[in-house]
This record gives structure tokens, sequence and C-alpha cells, in this order.
């Protein structure tokens, strides 16, 4: 099921419905309108885990892209520039190099990150008013918006009680649900919001999964044994150029993604299988703390046990997007992998 934004009241969503399917499959040739391939869209957050996914599938499907990246000398922006991407230098703490950077463009993926530095600071909220202004100084058409899976029900005021989840907690998920709104509200006459669930890639080493940089020993601060959502960062990527290649298509759209429903403990078996491991599983906080997970994570993995991601993967199929399954997800970062071997 899909939630739509309505956009004409300024409220973030209006009634659930599920969408007819794509025309054609994200995995085969996106027939791209003429419109689409004579503007640039700019992608922020280019040099990290959602943009770059981003960047990268909205290029190989023959967008024009421009990529947001503070320093473009590094290993990172060199790489995109490699791939044929364009590099614009903006910072998200500097509105007028963002500002500067949308200007001509037809669309725009919005990312930020929280500062786990500062988990109650306002930088979240600020890089995602910096975005909504220049979109709308800048007239872009176009907002695709990456935020997380149950922001809509778990940033609205009061929904989570700090007394039990701690204020980082609360602030977490109100300020997601707060930065949603200034994007959907940016002026932007088609928006899409994708809220992914957790990602796969943070199994990879290292993983705050995995206690003492040991992949065979995953601790844990909450039940092993309850059902989690996950996404393969390239399915993110799929589902952010195709809305930025079928503006009409996904206008309204809130997504929420999910390719795969399995436990920790399913997810450690299929790892020691993929990956020629035996990773055991602990799913005790005090253990999890002694071995140095810090407690906004202890809180996080149980909040996470104890309301689940409401990201399915029927979801994203249905509109014809690709999904991987876990146990291929694993099996193909193989290759890359340098673990030693339990067997």
């Amino acid at each position: 099921m899909l939630l739509l934004l309505d956009k004409r009241w300024g409220s973030p969503y209006r009634s659930v419905c599920k969408p007819e399917k794509l025309s054609v499959s994200v995995t085969e040739e996106i027939v791209i309108k003429e419109m689409t391939m004579d503007q640039a869209v700019l992608v922020t957050g280019a040099t990290g885990k959602q943009g770059g996914a981003v960047a990268r599938a909205a290029q190989a499907a023959g967008l024009p892209v421009r990529a947001l990246v503070r320093d473009p000398g590094t290993e990172q922006a060199r790489a995109l520039a490699d791939a044929g991407i364009d590099l614009v230098t903006g910072d998200l703490d500097d509105p007028s190099s963002v500002a500067a950077a949308a200007r001509g463009v037809r669309a725009v993926f919005s990312v930020q990150m929280p500062d786990l530095t500062d988990p109650l600071g306002d930088r979240e909220l600020r890089h995602a008013r910096t975005i909504a202004d220049a979109v709308r100084a800048a007239g872009v058409e176009q907002v695709v918006h990456t935020s997380v899976s149950g922001a809509g029900v778990h940033g609205l005021a009061g929904a989570v009680d700090p007394r039990t989840w701690g204020e980082q907690m609360a602030h977490y998920w109100s300020t997601k649900l707060a930065a949603e709104r200034l994007l959907t509200g940016s002026g932007a006459s088609r928006v899409t919001v994708l809220r992914p669930s957790g990602f796969m890639e943070n199994f990879l080493q290292p993983s705050m999964y995995n206690a003492g940089g040991d992949p065979e020993r995953m601790v844990l601060a909450a039940d092993a044994d309850a059902e989690q959502a996950w996404i393969a960062l390239a399915d993110i990527g799929a589902a952010g150029a195709a809305a930025l290649a079928d503006p009409d298509r996904f206008d309204g759209v809130v997504l929420e993604l999910a390719g795969d429903l399995l436990s920790f403990r399913a997810a450690a078996a299929a790892l020691s299988e993929a990956w020629d491991l035996a990773i055991t599983v602990t799913d005790d906080p005090e253990i999890a703390r002694t071995a140095g997970l810090p407690e906004m994570f202890v809180l996080a993995q149980q909040f996470t046990v104890r309301h689940p991601a409401p990201a399915v993967p029927r979801t994203a199929r249905d509109l014809g997007l690709p999904t991987t399954r876990f146990a291929d997800w694993a099996a193909a970062q193989r290759q890359t992998l340098r673990l030693p071997s339990a067997r």
C-alpha cells in the first residue's frame, strides 16, 4: 500500500492507495521524456550512500546528473566524475552554494543525515531547509526526497515517548518528518518521498552489529528473532532514478522501501552461508553495551524491534521496481570481501 502526498492542503499525506504498475521495469531501458533529457537533475549527498546510489542509477538510466559535492578532489567525488557525472561544488552548510547549484536543474534529489556528534542538534533540519529554499528560489519542478521507513507514524508529535526512548530518539523521528514536510512544501510541482528501511550494507565490515570488529560475532541489544525490513542501496538508487525519470508517474508517491523481511538471526545464517563464516548471535543489551555499542544504538535496535518498519517488499514490486533478497545481496558481496573463512 502507498500513501500519496496532499500538497493542496500542506498536509503530508492523503488517502492510502496502490497505483497501477509501471509500464516498464526499471531493470529494462527506461523511456525518458524529452524534457527530462534536456535538463539536469541535482543529487545532494552524492558522495554518500543513498545519494551515490541514486546518482549512479540516474546516470545509467540516461539522465544528465549534476552531483553536489563539497570537495571534488575526494576519492568518492572523482569516482563519480570518472563515471561521467558532472560535479558541482557546494555545501549544505552554505545555502548560497546550494542555491547556485540548483539553478537550471529540472529536479533535485534530497537527502540529509543527522549529526551523530550532536544528536539533539538541528543540522539535519537546517540542511533540509537549505535544499527546500534552493528548490523554491530556482523554480525546480521536481523533488525526490529520501527519509526513513516509519517517519509518517513515529515523527508525529508525541508518538515517541522520550521518557521511554530518550530525547535523542524522539528528536530523530520528529526531525525526519519535519524534513519531509519542508521538502514536500518547497513549491515543486512534482514530489516523491522514499522511505527506506534498514540498509543491508550495514552488515558490511566494519559493522555496528559485530562486537570488536569480529565478523563472526554478532552482538545485539534486541531480540535477534524479530523480523525486520531491509533494503539494498542499489534498490534505493533504482527507486530514486525511476522517480526522477518519470515525474508524473511518481508524483505524490510516498514509498516505504524494503527488499526483504528477515530477523537478525536469519541474516546471520544467510551471511554465514554466503561468506563462508560461522557467525554466532547474542541478543543481550548488557553484553552489547559491554562490547561497546553506544546507548543510542542500543535504544535504536530495541525501538525497531518494538516498532518494526512498515516497509514490505511487495510495495516496490507492485510499482515495477527491482528489489533484492538478502541472501542474493550477501552472495553478491562475497567477491569484494576480505574475511577469514571458518570452514
